[in-house]
């Protein structure tokens, strides 16, 4: 296990989400990111996507409260015996939750090597 400061894991979650292709960060529309510890019950969930993903969104979506994007620090670290580790996972895990806000599902996303 890796263990890092909430605010270097933080960072490396900033670092993440500035990786994202220009075009496809402009895209993003009404979501947050946040990191947690872990998920309550789910103590293996690296991250987790919660909202109305863009590619369902139509003409009646307003007043929706933000998309949210978690990350979970405790897991990932758990998994990950060296900090380049926890920087790739936390950048895989990243991407993975950002193509569930564009509409991608889970069976590509692992197709395409981010799950």
């Amino acid at each position: 296990m890796v263990d890092l400061t909430p605010e270097d894991f933080d960072e490396l979650v900033a670092r993440a989400l500035d990786t994202l292709p220009a075009e496809l960060a402009a895209l993003m529309s009404n979501v947050a990111v946040f990191v947690e510890e872990q998920k309550p019950g789910s103590p293996r969930l690296l991250g987790l996507y919660e909202g109305v993903p863009l590619t369902a969104r139509g003409h009646y979506y307003s007043g929706h409260l933000p998309d949210r994007i978690t990350i979970f620090r405790k897991p990932i670290q758990r998994q990950c015996a060296t900090r380049e580790q926890v920087v790739e996972q936390v950048r895989i895990t990243v991407v993975h939750e950002v193509g569930h806000h564009f509409g991608i599902a889970e069976s590509r996303l692992h197709e395409l090597g981010y799950g």
